[in-house]
């Protein structure tokens, strides 16, 4: 049986004197074996059952990067309940929406975050509250506390199509929606990153990404293989440093922005980061001159850009170090976000849902094991997406005769003008060749000629001469030697800054909201 609780009782069983949780700062969890690590996991349910939370009843976290959110997950997964880690940088009446949709019996929050959910449109969402690090004495209960007084939960034995957890996508650009991942879903993409990322029982895995976010369950195939945790609660590029130097972190998953940052702003020469053997990046390829760049500030660690989404669990690609390698000596794999991971079959189709041929674009379709069981009560939304036992991503892309797959955009964002479709992708690569350029966003605006015209938001580098109509120019000529003229930005904004995700993603959305105006 493919469960998270398999997952658990595997690594107590096989690796109980292995350190499952190693700090990552100072006071901020650990050391702790993954027997002492699943003695915890089972009061953490039996705290969460005294509060009346039992089989397939959700429950909701609102906390930063913690072990103590790690416990209580997997909690979870012990029981049979479902955990709801909430993105604690929206709005309070965002999240008082999800609390509304998800209707959770209890509500953990971190203390760092008491203000947040003092707002009065979450004063009375859910009760009971418990506090994770507030300490004695407040209105609620201690999850410490109340973890390290309650018994051993003796747990449920859940089936692989029971909802694990419960993961909200598109907060930020309209009404999110709760994607349901069953435990078949996440074990089975843990099992199927143990190959890729390799692990082994000698790593120790850095989480850098949000645990309200996805990219958090690349944890999964380190604790199939009785690896250790580290958790980061707040980043920063000498964070990151030196919790990696703290951690003796082996692993990490970051975005490229992050990894820019890292290298940009970061100490890089203050920390020991020897420890570090691989890295994985997501949500958007990298440069090669970045790549570069990457290999050269950490000496010996491989590369591998990961391609997924929530709704997968959330890896459906790899590309490994081996292709990246092959492709600094040239050619375009590093444009590749890889081959399928095993058990995943992918296709490239039309609007009809017909296979194109190799080469050609069309809408990335995907059937697999680690393939959501679809939204919380959003019917039509699960239908107009999951058909026929397919997932349809949204993502636009090509398979060469490899069967290596190419991304070119999301469906949302491909820019028809004058009758020809532009991928935003390729326009951006072309400009983020420009060394002045740090950030570049492409979007499309209404155009009366064109239908919908190129603009370019861009973040220039300080003393770059990027700004005004000069700086257009420039990007122009720039551009010029590398796309089509249709392709090609006429349209300009020079910013301090883009709007971002919690993962760093740039969010497109926002943007068109600010410039489609005018």
């Amino acid at each position: 049986m493919i469960t998270m609780r398999a997952l658990i009782e595997r690594a107590e069983r096989h690796f109980p004197a292995n350190p499952a949780i190693v700090p990552a700062a100072d006071g901020h969890g650990g050391p702790l074996t993954w027997a002492e690590f699943a003695v915890r996991v089972r009061r953490a349910a039996g705290a969460l059952r005294s509060l009346g939370v039992g089989a397939g009843d959700r429950f909701a976290i609102i906390c930063r990067n913690d072990p103590r959110q790690a416990e209580l997950i997997h909690a979870g997964y012990w029981m049979g309940a479902v955990a709801v880690p909430i993105n604690h940088r929206l709005a309070p009446r965002e999240i008082a929406e999800i609390l509304d949709g998800a209707a959770p019996r209890v509500l953990a929050v971190e203390d760092h975050f008491a203000g947040l959910v003092s707002d009065s449109s979450l004063a009375a969402r859910p009760e009971p509250r418990i506090r994770i690090g507030g300490g004695t004495g407040g209105a609620e209960p201690d999850y410490e506390s109340l973890r390290d007084a309650s018994p051993e939960d003796a747990g449920r034995t859940s089936v692989e199509g029971d909802d694990a957890l419960l993961l909200y996508t598109g907060g930020t650009t309209g009404r999110g929606k709760g994607v349901r991942l069953t435990h078949r879903n996440v074990a089975a993409n843990g099992l199927q990153l143990v190959g890729p990322y390799r692990a082994s029982e000698d790593d120790v895995m850095l989480h850098v990404a949000p645990m309200f976010h996805s990219a958090d369950l690349l944890g999964s195939p380190f604790s199939h293989t009785g690896a250790a945790h580290a958790y980061l609660p707040d980043f920063t590029p000498d964070a990151f440093l030196a919790a990696v130097g703290k951690s003796r972190a082996t692993f990490s998953m970051l975005t490229p922005t992050v990894i820019i940052r890292i290298i940009r702003e970061g100490r890089m020469d203050a920390f020991d980061v020897s420890s570090l053997r691989r890295l994985t990046y997501g949500s958007a390829p990298m440069d090669a001159a970045w790549i570069r760049r990457t290999t050269e500030a950490f000496p010996g660690v491989e590369l591998v850009h990961s391609y997924g989404l929530t709704e997968t669990s959330p890896i459906l690609t790899t590309l490994g170090w081996e292709q990246h390698v092959a492709g600094l000596a040239g050619g375009d794999r590093l444009r590749s976000v890889g081959l399928p991971l095993v058990g995943v079959e992918l296709r490239v189709v039309d609007d009809d849902g017909d296979d194109v041929p190799a080469g050609e674009a069309g809408e990335v379709a995907v059937r697999a094991p680690n393939v959501s069981a679809g939204y919380l009560d959003r019917p039509e939304e699960t239908a107009a997406v999951f058909r026929d036992g397919w997932f349809f991503t949204g993502d636009v892309g090509r398979l060469d005769d490899e069967g290596y797959l190419y991304l070119f955009d999301r469906k949302k964002d491909v820019i028809i003008t004058g009758g020809e479709n532009v991928w935003s992708t390729q326009v951006e690569a072309a400009l983020y060749a420009h060394p002045g350029v740090v950030e570049v966003a492409v979007i499309g605006v209404p155009d009366e000629t064109w239908g919908e015209a190129l603009l370019a938001v861009v973040v220039p580098a300080p003393g770059s001469g990027l700004g005004g109509g000069e700086g257009a120019e420039l990007l122009m000529t720039h551009c010029r030697e590398r796309i089509g003229g249709y392709k090609i930005p006429r349209r300009y904004r020079f910013v301090d800054a883009l709007p971002k995700s919690a993962m760093g993603k740039i969010l497109k959305a926002e943007l068109r909201r600010r410039y489609r105006g005018g």
